[in-house]
């Protein structure tokens, strides 16, 4: 799939020669932006070299990470999304990026799918976990876990499939011990519980370990 990038050349990212910016004033309102986002969600996402990251965010090979001396254990990513601490593998981890602008889109077909979101110049589908894993949102403990809002897009990748994910919260890159790792509990939504492939203790709480092949195939789903 290829479009021209024009925001990039010609538009506020490039040399602002554009003279449609007369009329529309930023790339994100023209309609040659929309179109390009649009046939963007209609084909398969396209594979993106994601191997720097932004200045403001860490290198995930730099992020502190806990080690068990005791036994196996394997590397995951642990953040928030509401009240749920979740994790995912770290190897799926592409960049940590700061929010902004997701251009929303008409007639979208899923409802976790948000729009689209510009990373350095490239748009990449963005999606809601708490949608696709079914989770309320917890309104007794949001007052609290507000003041410790740090929000973060995260994105993920999986052979030529790609996606930004928003998360209220990264607390790092940790090594969980496979012997702790449990089954999930039966009170999980269904949602959750097929793309949930075990719980285990953390910081006395409880972190879903999300099962990364699970949630790039319904991430696939919901782009059909």
């Amino acid at each position: 799939m290829s479009f021209d990038d024009c925001w990039n050349r010609i538009g506020v990212r490039g040399d602002s020669s554009c003279e449609r910016l007369v009329e529309y004033v930023r790339c994100l309102n023209c309609p040659v932006f929309e179109a390009a986002a649009a046939k963007l969600l209609e084909r398969p996402i396209p594979l993106v070299d994601l191997s720097l990251h932004d200045a403001d965010t860490p290198a995930l090979q730099a992020l502190p990470q806990r080690h068990d001396p005791q036994g196996a254990s394997e590397s995951f990513l642990i953040f928030r999304i509401d009240g749920e601490w979740l994790a995912l593998p770290t190897p799926i981890f592409k960049r940590i990026v700061q929010t902004r602008p997701i251009h929303t889109l008409p007639h979208r077909q899923h409802r976790a799918v948000l729009g689209v979101v510009n990373v350095q110049g490239d748009l990449l589908v963005c999606l809601s976990l708490a949608h696709l894993l079914g989770f309320e949102a917890d309104i007794a403990a949001s007052d609290d876990q507000a003041r410790h809002d740090l929000p973060r897009l995260l994105v993920v990748s999986r052979d030529e499939e790609q996606a930004v994910l928003p998360v209220d919260q990264v607390d790092g890159v940790h090594r969980i011990a496979i012997s702790t790792f449990c089954a999930p509990p039966a009170t999980l939504s269904q949602a959750a519980a097929a793309h949930t492939r075990a719980v285990a203790p953390w910081r006395g709480m409880t972190v879903g370990l999300l099962d990364a092949d699970a949630l790039f195939d319904t991430l696939n789903r919901s782009l059909g």
